[in-house]
């Protein structure tokens, strides 16, 4: 258990990357929280750990509200998790003292291939800085790229950048 709540933590602070801007990264160090309504654990190598019902998740200042979190294992390492809600969300600060928020229907993180993938009305927001919105994101954490596309059922990216005379004024909703 304690493997994957480290897991958890890691892959959590990583989705953070998509916002734009460094997590806080003393929250990497803080113990992890997890409650649920329920859990479904395996111990074998190869078997999912399903966290579901109202699931809160907290490190440090990172905060995680989803209705499932799905955790899958391979070759003794976590190679997958997946976070679900309607909307699942996270927020955590940032170490320039920013917080940076997301939403998606569905987030997936994706270990071997360090990728980030936000699918279903998605929303990532740094304040003060600007906002990315769109039905499918993917940021590949090796790289430093964000892509953002219509997916399967069409639909345009949204992005704003906000000058930097405005990004101390904490505006920049689209």
């Amino acid at each position: 258990m304690p493997q994957i709540a480290a897991s958890l933590s890691a892959a959590a602070c990583l989705l953070v990357l998509a916002g734009g801007a460094w997590a806080k990264s003393s929250d990497r160090n803080q113990p992890m929280d997890i409650d649920a309504n329920s859990s479904n654990c395996s111990i074998g190598d190869n078997s999912p750990c399903v966290f579901s019902g109202n699931v809160h998740i907290v490190q440090g200042t990172l905060d995680i509200r989803a209705a499932k979190a799905d955790v899958r294992r391979g070759g003794g390492d976590i190679q997958r998790v997946i976070i679900t809600g309607s909307p699942a969300r996270l927020s955590q600060g940032l170490d320039n003292g920013g917080t940076m928020t997301a939403s998606a229907s569905t987030v997936e993180y994706d270990m071997p291939r360090e990728t980030v993938i936000f699918t279903g009305n998605v929303r990532i927001e740094q304040a003060g800085r600007g906002a990315m919105s769109g039905p499918r994101i993917v940021y590949n954490m090796q790289t430093g790229q964000v892509q953002g596309g219509g997916g399967e059922g069409g639909g345009q990216i949204r992005t704003r950048i906000l000058p930097r005379a405005a990004q101390g004024n904490k505006q920049g909703s689209d």
